[in-house]
């Protein structure tokens, strides 16, 4: 089980009628955050407050959610949970919340008329503990891998967590992972993906071998939240989320596309002095961990199996 680093919580809503949800992560007062965009359709609101070159210390929450555009709505739900509980960035004559937002397309799965709107962020951080569920929940309810063939041939993801220390501090990475390709395993293989005739069909063989992206198949999204109780500046903060695309790399398959909105971000609460290299590091290592971990804690939604049950079933 991922440990969070102490202060950081984490809160999920759940539709499991609509295939959606909205994750909530939030950090103590003091904690600042940076991130980095790779894919090239992404989905955000705020995003600038992760800018290195912007003069606020980053967002104190960062709301994931499915929904595709609608779902940036659920970031407003966070801002008046902080707004209520006193929360936020304090300037000369008010609290502000500052939530960054970022969303998957998860239409393809459930009702693509069911969106998270406000209510949802609410809930989501209402939720909020350091021991957050794992699987097809919140944001990662309606993530799916292997779309190139679509409706039959994908498996079901999820939202999943891993953590590691780099010297004293703790390094966790919290992702949702909803790719057009696969989930790659340590061993590289497919670990969830495009599955056919009884077996993973490696979605980069695929496209190599002609295979094109079809309608709204080709819409796809993974969000990753570093989560550290290492003193950080800013930039530092950035340098990591950055680092952590690598571990994007080593998990998914293919990943920052054109038609991708993958993204990584940096939370650090500040509490234990860390060498940032050695946070680099281990960042990527626990981002494709937590990738992975989405992969093998989802479950089944109507008409898309689990990895796990694909493979009993072909056994």
């Amino acid at each position: 089980m991922a440990q969070l680093p102490e202060g950081v919580r984490v809160g999920h809503w759940t539709d499991r009628e609509g295939w959606t949800g909205a994750t909530a992560i939030l950090g103590p007062e003091g904690c600042v955050s940076a991130g980095e965009i790779r894919g090239g359709g992404p989905g955000t609101r705020e995003f600038d407050l992760l800018s290195p070159a912007t003069s606020t210390p980053g967002a104190q929450a960062i709301v994931f959610a499915g929904g595709s555009a609608f779902g940036l709505a659920a970031a407003e739900g966070a801002v008046a949970w902080m707004r209520d509980n006193g929360l936020g960035f304090r300037a000369p004559n008010a609290t502000i919340p500052l939530v960054a937002g970022a969303v998957v397309y998860d239409l393809l799965l459930g009702d693509p008329n069911a969106h998270p709107g406000a209510a949802a962020g609410y809930a989501a951080c209402e939720a909020a503990s350091a021991t957050p569920e794992r699987g097809s929940v919140g944001a990662g309810t309606g993530a799916t891998a292997g779309k190139l063939l679509g409706d039959g041939h994908w498996t079901k993801s999820g939202f999943g967590a891993a953590s590691e220390h780099a010297g004293d501090a703790l390094v966790a990475a919290l992702a949702v992972a909803n790719p057009i390709g696969d989930v790659i395993g340590p061993d590289g293989r497919v670990a969830a993906g495009v599955w056919r005739d009884g077996g993973w069909v490696p979605t980069a063989d695929l496209v190599r071998a002609g295979t094109g992206f079809g309608g709204a198949d080709r819409e796809a999204t993974t969000l990753v939240c570093i989560v550290t109780d290492a003193r950080l500046s800013k930039t530092e903060a950035w340098k990591i989320a950055r680092a952590g695309t690598a571990g994007l790399a080593r998990a998914i398959s293919p990943c920052a596309t054109a038609l991708d909105g993958d993204l990584v971000t940096c939370l650090g609460t500040g509490r234990v002095p860390a060498d940032p290299f050695a946070l680099e590091v281990v960042a990527a290592e626990v981002v494709a961990a937590a990738i992975r971990d989405a992969a093998a804690q989802a479950t089944a939604a109507p008409g898309c199996p689990t990895a796990a049950e694909r493979l009993a079933a072909a056994a």
